[in-house]
């Protein structure tokens, strides 16, 4: 696919941010996509607009794919299939996982977006049948994605340890395989055998 300039040079800041952080320059985005450095500044004004576009490429790529998956005629199949196909979005990982360590308001931003983004395609699942229907439907999507934006960030910062660079894309295979078993078990099966429990934390909160 024959992109345009600002798309090269979002799709290479993605890839730059996730490997180096955000410490990476411009001239280094600008040399990975083939332009001129001008040109960056050029068509996202500073840095910190690039992320921007950036971020909004990251939530529209997860968004897409997380909806095909829980929409997908076959659910099984639908999930399974993003699972086998894991590693391609090792570079996707790597920025969200930059992001969260880097902090302030645009990873405040960034996870907003993603609990809000989770909650829409949730209740695309549930609107296809796949997944059952929620009491709350917002916090369980804050829920969800916390504890999953959590575990991965912990996996990637530990093995980030000591300076050697990190394979994403094996380290999200690896990360998909060690908890995608008891994740998939808990999702399909639940943990507890006593349904009241809930019933009477609600009633006393």
């Amino acid at each position: 696919m024959d992109l345009t300039a600002a798309a090269r040079i979002r799709d290479a800041a993605i890839e730059l941010f996730g490997e180096r952080g955000f410490q990476v320059g411009v001239r280094a985005i600008a040399a990975s996509a083939g332009v001129s450095a001008g040109l960056v500044n050029h068509h996202f004004g500073s840095k910190d607009g690039l992320r921007t576009v950036c971020d909004e490429r990251v939530l529209e790529l997860i968004r897409t794919e997380k909806t095909k998956a829980v929409t997908a005629p076959s659910l099984s199949n639908g999930v399974l299939a993003a699972m086998a196909d894991i590693e391609e979005y090792g570079p996707l990982v790597a920025y969200m996982v930059r992001s969260l360590q880097a902090g302030g308001p645009l990873a405040e931003s960034l996870v907003e977006h993603m609990v809000s983004d989770a909650e829409g395609w949730i209740e695309a699942g549930v609107a296809a049948g796949a997944i059952r229907p929620s009491r709350d439907p917002a916090a369980r999507a804050r829920y969800l994605m916390m504890n999953n934006l959590g575990s991965t960030l912990l996996y990637f910062t530990l093995r980030q340890q000591g300076g050697a660079k990190l394979d994403y894309r094996k380290a999200i295979r690896e990360l998909t395989e060690q908890l995608g078993p008891p994740a998939l078990e808990l999702y399909t099966q639940g943990l507890l055998t006593d349904p009241t429990i809930l019933d009477t934390f609600l009633k006393e909160h």
